[in-house]
């Protein structure tokens, strides 16, 4: 019993450091959705007579990158995609191949990655399909300092092959297996709900958790 409850602690320990660093990835990631949807848009056309609302892609892309800078030149935000496909009758995006990527002002990284990405028009709700994958990497050391980082800067992700992401609500829900990690700690779950306007982090379904002894 004693060895179970010890387990029950560590898991419990390490969902609560997850459920305050799963919220920087995912909002540093996706906060690149607005910027990439208004800059790969074609410019507006001038009102006219009101037409059919087309079914089929208005606009496609083809092996593209969008990156964004800084006033100072600094590269903050890229996109690139095999494919990107715009459906005007449900202004969806959807992107094949995608990768992101944004740099925030303390250097630290966050990437994203899918077979394909699916976004509503104004970026706030963005599903991943197929090797869904989003990281955030802990900020660079400072070059006077010892390059040993604390525990709660270890790298943090979560991956599966489906990740529905609301950026405006701050939530992730999967209903598919997932894989989180935090360093070398990880859980896995057959599903997740996360909401961090609440702090609250769901694993469903079968849960495991493994955390590596700290020094």
């Amino acid at each position: 019993m004693s060895q179970r409850r010890g387990a029950r602690r560590m898991l419990a320990r390490g969902l609560d450091v997850l459920s305050i660093y799963l919220p920087l990835l995912v909002m540093g990631v996706l906060a690149l959705g607005t910027y990439w949807l208004v800059r790969t848009a074609p410019a507006v056309i001038e009102a006219g007579p009101a037409k059919p609302v087309r079914k089929d892609p208005d606009y496609t892309l083809q092996d593209f990158a969008v990156r964004s800078f800084d006033a100072t030149g600094r590269l903050i935000s890229e996109v690139h995609g095999k494919q990107a496909r715009h459906f005007p009758d449900s202004d969806t995006l959807e992107i094949e191949q995608v990768r992101m990527r944004s740099v925030d002002v303390q250097g630290r990284v966050s990437t994203a990655a899918a077979d394909r990405a699916l976004s509503n028009g104004d970026g706030s709700e963005v599903k991943l399909f197929g090797n869904a994958r989003l990281q955030r990497e802990p900020a660079p050391a400072p070059p006077n300092r010892a390059a040993k980082r604390p525990d709660a800067e270890a790298p943090v992700s979560f991956a599966g092959e489906f990740l529905h992401v609301f950026a405006r609500d701050e939530r992730v829900l999967s209903d598919q297996p997932v894989l989180l990690t935090r360093g070398t700690d990880r859980f896995t779950a057959d599903n997740l709900a996360f909401d961090n306007q609440a702090r609250v982090l769901e694993l469903r379904g079968r849960v495991r958790g493994t955390l590596a002894p700290r020094p």
